[in-house]
C-alpha cells in the first residue's frame, strides 16, 4: 500500500472518529482532526449581526478543504505531496478577526460583485451611469470597500464533500444595480479538486464578474516564496494596464515578451526585468487573454519543485489574473503564528476582463433579468 493511500486511510478514520462524537447537521464525517488542519474551528466560531460564522471542513480522502461563511473563504487546502503527506498550500489568517482587519488583502474569498478593477468606480449601463465605491487608488477593486469578501453567507447545504453558500445583494449595494441572488458551491471532487461553482440571477440589469482570491503556494503556506514554481498559462494575448492597473483595451501578444508562459517557465525567470508592463504592476498583475474554446478547459498548470504538487486549473472563463504577490510585506497574524513575506504567494483568479464594462470590444459582464450567470472553475492536484 502507497503511503498517500495509508495517509488517505488515516485522515478518514480520524475524521470519522472526531465526528462521531459530534456529528455536525448534515455533515456527518467530513473535516479533519485538528492534527490535519491548520487553524482551529474554534477561533472562526462568532456571531456578526446575531449570524453565525463558523469553519466547515470538506474531504474526498485524500484532499481537505476548511471553508467559512465569512465572505465564502478557503482558509485552508491541505492536498498530497510526492511522498503521501498532506501539505497546505493556501494562505490565510489564523482567526476570525484577522479577516474582519481592513486592508487584510482578500485572502481566500469569493470577490463580487466584480472582481477585479473597474476604473474610477464608474460604468454606465442602459443608458444610466454608475458610481461604485473606490478603494484602490482612484478605482473600485473587488466590488468595492465592503464587498462580497466581507459579508456572511447564508449556508444552503453542506455534505461531506460540499457546501453551497448565499448571499443576496441588495440593489445599490455598493453602487451595483439590481438585486443580485449569488451562489457559490465549494465541492472536493474525487479527482483531488476543489471545484467552485458560481450562479446568480438579478431583478434589474447589472454587471456582475464573480471569482475566488486564493493565494497559492505549492511549496507550502509559509514557504518564503513562490518564484521557483514552474507555471504555464495557455494564452497568447495580455491585457496590458496604465499606471493604475486599469487595462489600456489592447490585447498585446505574449511572444517575445516575458509574459509569454505557454511553455512551463519558473515565475521567477523574467519578473524583474525592466519591461514597462512589470514595472507597472511591480511585477505580475495582469490579465491573461486564454486560448480556450467554450466549456470548462485546462488553462494552466503550476508545479513546486520542493513537494512535487502540481495544480491545474480548469474553468469556463475567459481570463486569468496572474498575481506574484507584488504587494505582501510582513502579513501578520498568519496561521501557525507565520508572518508571510514578499512574494511568498501567486493566485490565479479565473474572471472575465477587468474594467470590462467599460471596453465594449472585451467579454461582456452584463447580466439582465430573467439570465443567469453560471461559471465553474477546478485547481486540481496531482
Amino acid at each position: 500500500m502507497t503511503k498517500k493511500a495509508n495517509k488517505s486511510i488515516a485522515v478518514v478514520l480520524a475524521v470519522a472518529s472526531v465526528w462521531a462524537c459530534n456529528p455536525p447537521q448534515e455533515q456527518s464525517t467530513a473535516a479533519a482532526t485538528s492534527s490535519v488542519l491548520t487553524v482551529s474551528p474554534a477561533d472562526f466560531a462568532g456571531e456578526i449581526d446575531g449570524d453565525s460564522v463558523k469553519l466547515y471542513t470538506l474531504t474526498n480522502g485524500d484532499v481537505v478543504a476548511a471553508i467559512t461563511n465569512y465572505g465564502a473563504r478557503i482558509i485552508s487546502l491541505h492536498v498530497p505531496d510526492q511522498n503521501g503527506d498532506l501539505v497546505d498550500v493556501v494562505l490565510g489568517y489564523s482567526d476570525l478577526a484577522s479577516y474582519r482587519q481592513p486592508d487584510e488583502g482578500f485572502y481566500g474569498a469569493v470577490v463580487g460583485r466584480y472582481g477585479n478593477r473597474i476604473a474610477k468606480g464608474q460604468f454606465a449601463l442602459e443608458g444610466q451611469p454608475y458610481q461604485l465605491e473606490i478603494n484602490n487608488g482612484p478605482n473600485s477593486l473587488h466590488g468595492g470597500t465592503n464587498g462580497f469578501f466581507s459579508k456572511l453567507w447564508e449556508v444552503k447545504h453542506v455534505t461531506d464533500s460540499s457546501l453551497e453558500l448565499q448571499y443576496v445583494s441588495p440593489d445599490g449595494d455598493a453602487g451595483y444595480p439590481g438585486t443580485l441572488e449569488a451562489t457559490v458551491v465549494y465541492t472536493v471532487t474525487a479527482a483531488n479538486g476543489l471545484e467552485i461553482a458560481y450562479h446568480a440571477t438579478t431583478d434589474k440589469a447589472t454587471v456582475v464578474n464573480l471569482t475566488n482570491h486564493a493565494y497559492f503556494n505549492l511549496n507550502g503556506e509559509g514557504d518564503s516564496t513562490i518564484l521557483d514554481h514552474l507555471l504555464t498559462i495557455r494564452a497568447d494575448g495580455y491585457t496590458p494596464v496604465d499606471e493604475t492597473l486599469i487595462p489600456t483595451g489592447e490585447i498585446t501578444p505574449v511572444e517575445g515578451t516575458p509574459f509569454d508562459f505557454r511553455q512551463a517557465t519558473t515565475i521567477g525567470a523574467r519578473i524583474d526585468t525592466t519591461d514597462a508592463q512589470l514595472l507597472l504592476g511591480k511585477g505580475y498583475d495582469h490579465n491573461f487573454v486564454l486560448k480556450k474554446e467554450p466549456g470548462l478547459q485546462l488553462v494552466a498548470t503550476v508545479e513546486s519543485p520542493k513537494t512535487g504538487i502540481v495544480m491545474d486549473i480548469l474553468t469556463e472563463e475567459p481570463g486569468l489574473q496572474f498575481y506574484s504577490g507584488n504587494f505582501m510585506d510582513k502579513v501578520q497574524h498568519a496561521k501557525g503564528g507565520k508572518t508571510y513575506g514578499y512574494r511568498s504567494a501567486f493566485c490565479l483568479e479565473t474572471q472575465h476582463f477587468p474594467d470590462a464594462p467599460n471596453h465594449p470590444d472585451f467579454p461582456s459582464t452584463v447580466l439582465e433579468p430573467g439570465g443567469e450567470y453560471t461559471t465553474k472553475t477546478v485547481y486540481q492536484f496531482r
